[in-house]
């Protein structure tokens, strides 16, 4: 496929990725996405303060991307952050992306559900291809200076270039298929959580979570080319604290243990709670 035709068919993808999205987050949370540049941005809404759909495309050095950062209000639904790009250089191509799910409070069936739609997803492309994009997504979202998981991870891949006459046509159809995986994998754990009663200490302890998010975002993730894209990813509200420990035996002082990786997608069935 000519090098024009190819950035054509990236750009169709990743717009309509964003269109969709963004209709499936209005549904969800019944408020409207204003818009700023090429960012999608809903604010204050019922579910979500802040949830940001940002595409970016270059043509100097052939660059495309789709970016979501989703931050809820009720501290019992996980933030969500999600980016897929495609990138051309000389006579080379590759896609890109990444899923992870960042919890306040842990809960099996979320964590089980959430691998499995991934798991059966990759499983589409090659069998293999689940565990090393998980692994992939372990290691590359952590804070390593406080040696600890941002979030339960997801998947991860890069330099994904299927080989092949049609390694193209099947590599852009798997990065799509990969945008259209995060309705399934996300929203059922939005709509289980959103109206679960919550109080100031549930608040408090996401402020504190989002912080987490802000130092992997500004310290580890900042050398994203689009500055926008960055600050919108950004939850509205964080708190920093020197000492922020646990009640021992607490669902907050269990979260730590929630954080380490393992193969959820392998968990027994577990009943939604």
């Amino acid at each position: 496929m000519p090098s024009g035709d190819r950035r054509d068919a990236v750009k169709a993808i990743f717009s309509a990725g964003q269109r969709e999205l963004v209709a499936e987050l209005e549904r969800l949370d019944g408020g409207r996405f204003g818009r700023s540049g090429r960012t999608r941005l809903l604010e204050n809404g019922d579910v979500f303060e802040r949830a940001a759909v940002s595409v970016t495309f270059s043509d100097e050095f052939f660059a495309a991307g789709l970016s979501v950062a989703l931050h809820p209000r009720n501290p019992y639904v996980p933030a969500f952050q999600a980016e897929f790009h495609y990138r051309e250089a000389a006579d080379a191509w590759w896609f890109g992306g990444s899923v992870d799910l960042l919890p306040c409070y842990g809960f099996a069936s979320d964590a089980t559900h959430f691998h499995r739609v991934l798991k059966n997803h990759c499983d589409t492309l090659d069998p293999a291809f689940h565990a090393q994009a998980k692994r992939a997504c372990d290691d590359r979202f952590r804070l390593p200076h406080r040696d600890e998981a941002r979030g339960i991870g997801g998947i991860h891949f890069d330099h994904l270039r299927l080989p092949g006459p049609d390694g193209w046509r099947r590599s852009a159809a798997f990065a799509a298929a990969s945008i259209a995986t995060v309705a399934p994998a996300y929203f059922p754990i939005a709509r289980r959580r959103k109206d679960v009663p919550y109080g100031e200490r549930e608040r408090q302890w996401q402020l504190h979570r989002r912080g987490r998010y802000v130092e992997f975002t500004l310290v580890h993730d900042a050398a994203r080319a689009d500055a926008e894209a960055v600050l919108t990813a950004l939850p509205p509200s964080a708190r920093w604290q020197s000492e922020c420990t646990p009640e021992p035996g607490s669902a907050e002082a269990e979260l730590a243990s929630f954080l380490v990786p393992r193969d959820w997608a392998a968990e027994a069935p577990v009943t939604a709670g």
